[in-house]
């Protein structure tokens, strides 16, 4: 399970390191980022992510226009990535800027998967929950 936050550098070009205890519950040097919900970036096991997306490819294909959007979504937003020997793998561009990562980064444990945030973009989203 994913839990604990911690704050990485980015380096050049969206390199990024991950935390030793992401790496080991990932268990693999090959995982799958997608663009969250928020403005995040969601990483999952190759396996989790199979059981994540298997409910989304059962719908019907030609007539459910809501559950093939959401596939188009789902899986165009999805990219393989693979650690070097270092752990540290490529943030791909487009999801670097849809979360607004600059500098400071977060990444968080979210049970079955981790997130990527910007700091500050976080900070925002921290707040606005508090006063909810």
């Amino acid at each position: 399970m994913f839990l604990g936050t911690f704050e990485p550098n980015l380096m050049d070009k969206g390199r990024l390191a991950l935390p030793k205890k992401i790496r080991e519950e990932l268990g693999s040097k090959r995982l799958v980022l997608t663009i969250g919900f928020e403005k995040c970036i969601f990483g999952f096991t190759e396996k989790t992510w199979e059981q994540v997306a298997e409910p989304e490819l059962q719908r019907p294909l030609f007539s459910d226009k809501e559950g093939r959007d959401l596939r188009r979504k789902m899986f165009s937003d999805a990219s393989h990535v693979e650690l070097d020997g270092q752990g540290r793998c490529i943030l791909p561009e487009r999801m670097v800027e849809f979360a607004g990562i600059k500098e400071r980064v977060l990444v968080m444990g979210a049970g079955d998967h981790f997130e990527i945030w910007s700091k500050q973009v976080w900070e925002e989203y921290r707040t606005n929950l508090v006063r909810e």
